[in-house]
């Protein structure tokens, strides 16, 4: 049973913690754990103990599949497939995953042995910094090296992400306001993703190392633009939208990985409430935090969300109760809605916990997290990576393996620091605002860190974004 209490500080966020803000003052949750032997029925682990289990198995398996890859130059894990592990090298989209899972479990635990794989794991992605054909360089780079370097401050890694950064950037078109993310085809000219959003928390990363604000102000466009194109009136997501080069506006939208353009890919809608939540917690932006919960909502009330709360491959599935669960959908959603708990000031803060506390309970059973040394070293079971490509279903897929390791990690520090203690001082990136200036609401809330006196009215102000 978990106990949900309320108090006034931002607590952590993702990986880091932040410093609490003279002008914000936001209301997030903790979790305190009931003591009473009767609190907790026989089918109901407690919370701290279902933590350590999944995070002991994550650091079984993971050190498992290490030891297996590691004499296999170049190579990283993808999936397991009929009794096969499938591998990558530097150049596709998840090689960044597994390593960011080892340094996951390494700041867990952190032994000398999970490092020693960790970086080995690390410096296989690395050439990936070149690569100027994809927008997936976030996962690719900020995964790993990002996981890395937040870790050990190792500079070569920051040089690796500030390279890479440099990479993502030449996709960048300030006419259409977004970053490209697949090749130009017959059926599109300039696509957009919605797993786009997750490439911004590098770019934020960059203006709070370098203190560069080009960087978030192209995040901060391009997220708008997938809010003003996107979605739906639900606030459900179309999964690719194709922009016209000469107009800059959407020309088609469609569900490439889903089951139709107009259905909701779950792993696609998880994606958009991963992305737009960071966006929250790096800038403060309310337009971000208004997304995120509107997203949020559509999910975890939508008549089609299991019991179980690990959804369907896709919502709208026609087979549905029998189309195939995405465990991958369910661990970034779970990993998403545990920040957005501590983000979001409203009473559903509550609902946002609780419905990651039971995904993750339903992660953690036998349906879904795989046995020692099973499923190739994997840590999660029941992935569906491209149905209608009729390609990884059904199977185990590396990124879900990272979001259940964060999800549980998030989780672990909410548990043991529900006050938000800091190990880091500067959260979101921020512009400064002179003494006496009047200032709008946006740039208050972008502004976490100055601890400026003689700020006037919200109402008017004298200047325009």
């Amino acid at each position: 049973m978990v106990t949900f209490v309320k108090i006034k500080h931002i607590t952590t966020m993702g990986n880091f913690t932040c410093k609490p803000n003279r002008f914000l003052r936001f209301t997030v949750l903790f979790l305190a754990l009931t003591v009473s032997t009767t609190s907790f029925t026989k089918k109901d682990e407690p919370i701290e103990q279902l933590v350590e289990r999944g995070l002991n198995r994550a650091t079984y398996q993971s050190l498992y599949l290490a030891k297996i890859l590691a004499p296999q130059a170049d190579k990283l894990p993808r999936t397991y497939e009929n009794n096969t592990l499938k591998t990558v090298g530097f150049r596709r989209w998840v090689s960044g995953f597994f390593p960011g899972v080892l340094w996951m479990l390494y700041e867990n635990n952190p032994s000398s042995e999970l490092r020693h794989y960790a970086e080995i794991m690390t410096a296989r992605v690395e050439p990936a910094k070149h690569i100027t054909t994809t927008h997936d360089l976030g996962f690719m780079l900020y995964c790993s090296f990002g996981q890395g370097y937040r870790l050990t401050g190792n500079t070569h890694y920051l040089d690796v992400i500030k390279e890479g950064t440099r990479s993502l950037l030449t996709r960048w078109n300030p006419h259409i306001g977004a970053i490209k993310s697949w090749q130009t085809n017959k059926k599109w000219q300039y696509p957009v993703i919605i797993d786009n959003m997750m490439n911004l928390e590098m770019l934020c990363f960059m203006t709070r190392q370098t203190g560069d604000q080009s960087f978030v102000d192209i995040a901060d466009k391009h997220a708008h633009t997938t809010i003003n194109n996107h979605f739906r009136k639900d606030f459900s997501t179309f999964h690719v939208v194709s922009y016209d080069t000469l107009s800059g506006q959407p020309h088609v939208k469609n569900t490439a990985q889903g089951y139709a353009d107009n259905s909701s890919w779950a792993r696609g809608q998880a994606w958009g409430l991963y992305g737009f939540t960071m966006m929250y917690r790096e800038t403060h932006n309310q337009t971000y935090l208004r997304q995120a919960t509107h997203i949020a909502d559509f999910l975890v009330k939508h008549p089609r969300l299991p019991q179980d709360k690990i959804p369907y491959w896709d919502y709208d599935a026609p087979d549905i109760p029998d189309a195939k669960r995405d465990a991958s959908a369910a661990a970034i959603m779970a990993s998403a809605l545990i920040e957005l708990s501590q983000l979001d000031p409203s009473p559903m803060s509550q609902v946002w916990l609780s419905t990651a506390e039971q995904q993750l309970r339903s992660l953690s059973t036998p349906e879904y997290l795989a046995e020692k040394g099973e499923q190739g070293g994997f840590i999660l079971k029941h992935g569906v990576g491209h149905l209608p490509g009729k390609s990884e279903i059904d199977v185990p897929l590396t990124y879900a393996d990272y979001y259940y390791v964060e999800a549980l990690m998030r989780l672990k520090k909410m548990l043991a620091q529900p006050t938000g203690a800091q190990d880091r001082q500067q959260t979101s990136v921020h512009r400064h605002i002179p003494a006496n200036q009047t200032t709008c609401d946006r740039c208050l809330l972008e502004c976490t860190i100055c601890e400026m006196d003689g700020i006037q009215s919200l109402e008017q102000p004298k200047h325009e974004h």
